[in-house]
């Protein structure tokens, strides 16, 4: 990593998250270490019965049955991971300022759920709109996840939004790190949540571009790299981080995760929705320049692909391209486990990865039965747990619609 004093060196001090099957970090991980999928069923308006990822968690432990009803399940989501990330951090704000903390949540959807349901309600009633309700405008706004953990917390910092569809969680990891070297904030929470299973017209959208997976098996259904994979399964879910300069954390003696030292955002510029690998390479050189990184420095690679056929096939060209000759890294997949959480992915995919710098372990992509000949990459660790001596660093892939593209490295924190 190029040289830079404490205070522009950047930790992770502490992990709030729901996924599907795991309502903090150590159940995550426990989860994706034993391979245990976190897919059941929904039965959805219009749609019938998908394979789909639902959080379950302590709804009411940081507000109230009445506040959740007035807010979002984005909302609802956000305000626990924030909460439970203050907690893992040991922050209680008595050595922060709620002024100077910022709030960066990224989003890929946000908005569709509060409509369809306000429409499917007023049906009842002949679609008379005396019946919308008047809570519609602020559960829709884009920086409602992120306005409702400000709400709670009583943080009058900056909040805002990240819209970059599946590379949003990502993205908002980037603004705070960003946000914290500028000086602008001393302390940034930031994430991505995902209420998309409540949206028949996400689930409805991706059956018509031939994406939307089934399986007889719920927990099967998610299949990156396999030959059989038909498309992607939906989840819920978020994660947020609590961000510190070094000199900070130190400080205060916090226990820290890993060190942010690379990131890189482009764009594909060509199509709508599908991806391009050769851009996406480009994506993860930047990041390890960035970083001053080579290819081989990393241990572990957390890849996007989500079980579309030409995505996967993409984004494992630009993987043989990228770590070519790298006998040492090992490249895993978490969507596997817990299907695509869209914002919040990215973030969760990371999290769920950032153990291995304390057990050195990289956890593995689960349902790889039959391998596409295409996503056949060199360390690739299928169905079962390795075990290395040591991790130093870990590059997170985070892809998403009208070709964005994310990378965010973190190494394993060593003190000067």
């Amino acid at each position: 990593m190029p040289y830079l004093p404490d205070n522009q060196r950047i930790v992770i001090t502490g992990v709030g998250l729901t996924a599907p099957g795991a309502a903090n970090l150590a159940e995550f991980r426990a989860n994706l270490l034993a391979g245990v999928s976190g897919i059941a069923t929904i039965d959805l308006r219009y749609m019938g019965v998908h394979p789909a990822g639902i959080c379950r968690f302590a709804e009411t432990r940081y507000r109230k049955k009445r506040e959740n009803s007035r807010g979002t399940r984005a909302g609802c989501i956000g305000v626990y991971c924030a909460n439970e990330a203050l907690a893992d951090a040991g922050i209680d704000f008595s050595t922060y300022d709620r002024a100077a903390t910022g709030v960066y949540i990224g989003l890929t959807e946000h908005g569709t759920v509060e409509t369809e349901n306000e429409v499917y309600n007023i049906g009842q009633y002949g679609y008379d709109v005396n019946y919308w309700t008047h809570h519609h405008n602020p559960r829709t706004v884009l920086n409602n996840p992120a306005g409702e953990i400000t709400m709670n917390l009583g943080i009058t910092g900056p909040h805002y939004s990240i819209g970059a569809a599946c590379a949003a969680g990502n993205a908002a990891l980037i603004q705070g790190m960003q946000m914290l070297r500028l000086g602008e904030v001393e302390l940034a929470l930031c994430g991505g949540v995902s209420e998309c299973v409540g949206s028949f017209g996400i689930f409805a959208s991706f059956r018509a571009q031939g994406a939307l997976a089934e399986h007889e098996e719920p927990t099967r259904a998610s299949r990156p790299f396999d030959r059989d994979r038909n498309g992607i399964v939906i989840s819920e879910g978020g994660c947020v981080f609590t961000l510190e300069r070094l000199d900070r954390a130190l400080a205060r003696g916090a226990a820290i995760y890993g060190e942010l030292t690379g990131y890189a955002m482009n764009s594909d510029a060509r199509d709508f929705v599908l991806p391009y690998g050769p851009r996406q390479q480009q994506c993860m050189e930047a990041a390890l320049a960035r970083a001053g990184l080579q290819p081989a420095d990393i241990t572990i690679v957390n890849t996007h692909a989500t079980g579309t056929r030409q995505g996967d096939v993409e984004e494992c060209t630009a993987l043989r391209a990228t770590f070519a000759g790298c006998a040492n890294t090992w490249i895993n997949n978490t969507k596997s486990s817990i299907g695509h959480a869209m914002g919040a992915a990215g973030v969760l995919e990371l999290a769920g990865n950032l153990p291995s710098f304390t057990d050195n372990r990289v956890h593995p992509t689960i349902n790889l039965d039959n391998l596409d000949p295409e996503c056949d990459l060199p360390g690739l660790v299928a169905n079962t747990p390795k075990q290395l001596d040591r991790v130093d660093a870990i590059l997170n892939n985070s892809f998403g619609m009208l070709g964005i593209n994310s990378v965010v490295i973190v190494e394993r924190f060593v003190a000067d």
